[in-house]
């Protein structure tokens, strides 16, 4: 991959103290595992939604996964279908999403921006509930972009990449052959609402961003459950005021998270609030998580802690990037792996036997 396309997959905004975060909360709680406990049927699997999954993961909403490989977005959703996983697909992705959801097995959630006219979230809930996705996801925490200088410096002042990153990416042909041979992607889903004077990959990006309403709040929160009557789930939560007013507005689940470190810089993260945010919800609502997970062991400690499932976005398109669907349940089938043989080393049978006394933070470690 070019530079400035490994940038856009691992990068996060400011300082990227909240992405730093989200890793460094993983590391800070250690395992207390038993021992002459019998490890010989491990079991990893869950039910999101009612449904059987191999483990408790969904593929996290990413867009503008065009810029890495041609019909990105189809092939994560086979990759998610191959290892029975959800996938939530981005407003701002580039496949069509009814071809996504043609791909045989797939549990295929949207995930929702809102912008521009109130006409426009509107029919996309409606063209989800018609392409039969099982869930929507409200992204709540991304109305204004965060600071992502790494981006700055690759583009000009028209967004165009730099003479830097054109020589960069001309040094790599693979690339070009499987993503731009066609010419750039486009945001398929929502280019018919963009002027046509600037349906161009860069100008309809910019527009978008530009119609994002500065204003999003509980009030459209409840005119799109009133729309959806599917599961609703609010992403983007890092607040434990806003983890009770989602429950009191009616959502099904919460997801914690601060968009994989790339919105607000010296964040929380996601663990940080997770066992106080069980509290609140209590079994009310499912509680997901968002941000850091790199290792079945994040997976298992998140699961300890209080969260139903967790999302995954960058791990996946690491697979994406090195083989395509196939590289998607690869990467999947590597962390349900992870997850099997940790538990071993726990010394549990299953998720349900896992718990908060399994685990200490590194700062109350037993003398």
């Amino acid at each position: 991959m070019p530079r400035f396309v490994l940038e856009y997959l691992e990068g996060g905004a400011g300082q990227e103290a909240t992405l730093d975060r989200e890793r460094k909360a993983f590391a800070e709680w250690r395992a207390m595992p038993f021992t002459l406990s019998d490890e010989a049927c491990r079991d990893v699997s869950v039910r999101i939604l009612g449904r059987s999954a191999l483990l408790p993961l969904a593929v996290a909403p990413t867009g503008l996964n065009g810029i890495f490989m041609r019909n990105a977005d189809i092939a994560l959703a086979q990759g998610a279908a191959e290892a029975g996983v959800p996938f939530i697909q981005s407003t701002m992705s580039n496949d069509r999403m009814e071809d996504v959801a043609a791909v045989p097995g797939l549990r295929h959630w949207w995930q929702l921006y809102v912008f521009g006219s109130e006409e426009i979230w509107q029919e996309l809930v409606d063209r989800a509930d018609r392409a039969g996705c099982e869930a929507l996801v409200l992204t709540s925490n991304a109305q204004i972009f965060g600071q992502r200088e790494w981006d700055e410096r690759n583009r000009t002042a028209s967004s165009f990449p730099n003479l830097p990153a054109l020589i960069d990416a001309a040094r790599h042909p693979r690339w070009l052959a499987t993503t731009l041979s066609r010419g750039l992607p486009e945001f398929s889903n929502i280019i018919d609402f963009v002027p046509k004077d600037q349906r161009s990959f860069f100008d309809s990006a910019n527009w978008v961003r530009g119609q994002m309403p500065k204003s999003l709040g509980w009030d459209d929160l409840a005119r799109i459950r009133e729309r959806w009557r599917k599961p609703l789930f609010l992403k983007g939560v890092l607040n434990l005021e806003d983890v009770s007013r989602a429950i009191d507005n009616g959502v099904d689940g919460v997801i914690l998270g601060g968009h994989g470190g790339r919105q607000a810089d010296w964040a929380v993260s996601a663990l940080d609030i997770l066992p106080r945010a069980r509290e609140l919800s209590g079994d009310d609502i499912a509680l997901y998580i968002s941000g850091g997970i790199r290792r079945g062991s994040d997976i298992l400690k998140a699961r300890a802690l209080g969260a139903d499932a967790v999302l995954t976005g960058r791990a996946t398109l690491y697979g994406l990037c090195a083989f395509g669907a196939a590289g998607v349940s690869r990467a999947i089938e590597l962390l349900q792996s992870e997850m099997v043989n940790e538990l071993g080393q726990y010394g549990v049978p299953n998720l349900d036997a896992l718990s908060p006394e399994l685990f200490v933070r590194e700062d109350r470690l037993p003398l």
